[in-house]
């Protein structure tokens, strides 16, 4: 790995043989920084949304985690001995659980947490986490300041940036004939990031970012936020929000925005949002287009729905699934479960160069026959920069229709365009 990851292991390394009695092997069960080889069972943990203004993000993550790990087993399980159930930490939406919930996962030996879902979540917690030389990947995260956080080359995810998803967005507001936008972000990383990557994208496409607003998420009130937006006589308005963008929504049709003028994100993502913005006449939403992190991957959304046949909605479910995929993958190329032993191939399991395999047996197979390999994800292509980044994603085009909630598309967009 280049630079970041390279110094990253080296610190990591010498860290580990002196912190083995504060977090164990660094997550290798209780061997006492053992071989880690065949005979050890891979333990993952999963911090996820349980709780809290994101809950309903939990069902499609920990079932995405379960069929991976479903998958692995099946095939024989992670250097030949079972994988067994996920140990769970609740995120809850708050940092001090979240950061207690990632306490208990690493006392308790994990080898890989998978998470958190929330950037805000994984901010509060990666310092614990990977500072216990324990790997980190979240299939949802997208604030682009966790690029360059002090990891040690521990953490990844497979969730692209926001400085991806926010020109996507501007395109789709752009084919679809809007040339005056007003944003409207929450006042965190997760809103400042994507805001500022989506005016960018806008500005370079010739449209006119008329106004640019922020509100504390924790707010109730939404007035004054409206009346700028309603001042600015924007002819499209862009919304980066979680729940309680419902609200701004419901504010924003009262006082006479089209549904066909509002686009929305992720944390806005679920077919239920109809009865979140107005449970009498949740079809008030109808016209509303969104974008998403998503999986053109038909094949996958059935067998994960056959998984999981309880199962509402998968946004991230694909994501999640590569986390599972991709460390177990790094894990049987290095021939141990202990973090700092496998972590470096991390990236090299997903690199170009190798051959191209998408499942986990078949990818396992030409790793036992000493081939090099590029894990093509069930969400689209990885490959993990030196930030442990992915560099290109697939976006779900959703849109709320005549009919209900449909998928529009899938756009696929990386760094490089």
């Amino acid at each position: 790995m280049a630079s970041k990851k390279v110094l990253g292991l080296t610190a990591a390394t010498a860290a580990l043989v002196l912190g083995l009695t504060a977090c164990g092997d660094g997550g290798g069960n209780e061997t006492g920084g053992g071989d880690g080889a065949s005979g050890d069972a891979f333990q993952f943990g999963i911090l996820y949304p349980q709780t809290g203004s994101l809950a309903f993000l939990g069902p499609p993550q920990i079932s995405g985690a379960e069929y991976a790990i479903q998958e692995i087993n099946d095939a024989g399980g992670i250097l030949g001995t079972e994988v067994p159930a996920p140990i769970e930490g609740d995120e809850a939406g708050d940092a001090a659980q979240a950061n207690e919930a990632a306490n208990s996962l690493v006392s308790d030996g994990v080898h890989a947490v998978i998470g958190a879902a929330a950037s805000g979540m994984t901010q509060a917690t990666y310092d614990t986490i990977t500072g216990s030389q324990i790997v980190q990947c979240s299939g949802s995260n997208t604030a682009p300041d966790l690029t360059n956080i002090d990891d040690g080359g521990y953490y990844f995810r497979t969730a692209p940036s926001d400085l991806l998803s926010g020109p996507v967005m501007a395109r789709q507001i752009v084919e679809d004939g809007h040339q005056s936008v007003a944003i409207v972000a929450r006042a965190d990383d997760y809103g400042g990031g994507y805001a500022g990557g989506l005016q960018t994208e806008l500005e370079n496409l010739g449209a006119e970012v008329v106004a640019n607003e922020t509100y504390d998420p924790d707010t109730t009130t939404f007035s004054s936020v409206v009346g700028s937006v309603n001042d600015s006589e924007a002819d499209a308005i862009a919304l980066i929000s979680f729940e309680e963008g419902a609200q701004v929504i419901a504010e924003l049709l009262e006082t006479g925005t089209e549904g066909d003028q509002l686009y929305i994100t992720d944390g806005l993502n679920s077919p239920e949002l109809g009865t979140s913005v107005n449970e009498s006449d949740p079809e008030i939403v109808t016209g509303i287009t969104g974008v998403a992190p998503g999986a053109d991957n038909e094949a996958f959304n059935d067998g994960l729905a056959e998984f999981a046949p309880d199962l509402e909605t998968f946004q991230f479910g694909p994501q999640v699934f590569d986390c599972v995929t991709v460390i177990a993958l790094a894990a049987e190329a290095a021939g141990s479960v202990v973090p700092a032993d496998y972590v470096a191939e991390l990236p090299n399991v997903s690199a170009p160069e190798g051959t191209e395999c998408t499942t986990f047996a078949e990818c396992r197979d030409l790793l036992a026959d000493g081939e090099e390999i590029n894990y093509q994800g069930a969400s689209g292509n990885i490959d993990f920069d030196d930030n442990g980044d992915p560099t290109s994603a697939t976006f779900q085009i959703f849109h709320f229709g005549e009919d209900g909630y449909e998928t529009l598309g899938f756009e696929e967009y990386s760094v490089n365009e």
